[in-house]
């Protein structure tokens, strides 16, 4: 069982960690359209920052620290 909680919990990590580093190409794509005077969603994508971006990477962070976290403690509790 806690296999299979950890196997979701990391696939549900890596699904998040692949949206921050989309909305991070993104934001950067949108700078360099800007600095050319080329419209390409840096707008929308600032309006979206703190809605969407913003939790997307406290998630990330928080699951980092708490699977890191639990898997030093099975690590301790399970010497083998």
């Amino acid at each position: 069982m806690k296999e299979t909680v950890f196997k979701w919990l990391n696939t549900a990590l890596m699904l998040n960690l692949f949206f921050v580093l989309l909305c991070f190409g993104w934001f950067a794509i949108a700078l360099i359209g800007n600095a050319a005077k080329f419209p390409l969603g840096l707008n929308l994508w600032l309006s979206l920052w703190t809605p969407v971006v913003q939790p997307a990477l406290g998630i990330l962070m928080a699951g980092a620290l708490i699977s890191g976290l639990s898997s030093w403690v099975m690590k301790r509790l399970n010497p083998n």
